[in-house]
């Protein structure tokens, strides 16, 4: 492998992120694809998910997206982090939906970025959008211990 491809990066600096992503793993996600200045993630909507009426509650779906965001955005092995989130709330989600986030980066150039996500579930119904900020701050996403 050579550093050089993109996507084998990208697949690389995803697999040192989520190894040390312990509240991503610990709430189910599941990167399903990756490439350079793209995520998708999944996670199933839990029962311990559910808020007072009924529905997941709106922190785990801004979670979600929060998750894909920071895996679209660290694609190049430079540490990127978020500068700011806005999430809309479309629709509802209930226990046993599995949720997927799609994170498209809309613009990067300097040391920050634009990215898009969005969360739909099983049917294809959108439930949520969100739009994340970067910021590119000092190191790489792939440790050097992780490079041998």
């Amino acid at each position: 492998m050579t550093e050089t491809d993109p996507q084998q990066l990208a697949e690389r600096c995803a697999e040192a992120m989520f190894a040390r992503d312990r509240a991503s793993q610990k709430l189910g996600m599941k990167i399903e694809s990756i490439a350079p200045g793209r995520a998708v993630l999944s996670m199933m909507v839990t029962d311990d998910m559910i808020q007072g009426h009924g529905s997941c509650h709106g922190g785990y779906l801004f979670t979600l997206a929060d998750s894909a965001f920071a895996f679209s955005c660290n694609t190049y092995d430079k540490a990127t982090v978020a500068s700011g989130c806005s999430i809309d709330y479309m629709s509802g989600a209930k226990a046993g939906d599995v949720l997927t986030a799609t994170a498209e980066e809309q613009s990067r150039g300097g040391r920050t970025g634009v990215y898009d996500i969005t969360l739909t579930n099983q049917d294809g119904r959108t439930v949520a959008l969100f739009r994340g900020k970067s910021y590119q701050v000092r190191g790489p996403v792939i440790h050097s211990e992780e490079h041998s």
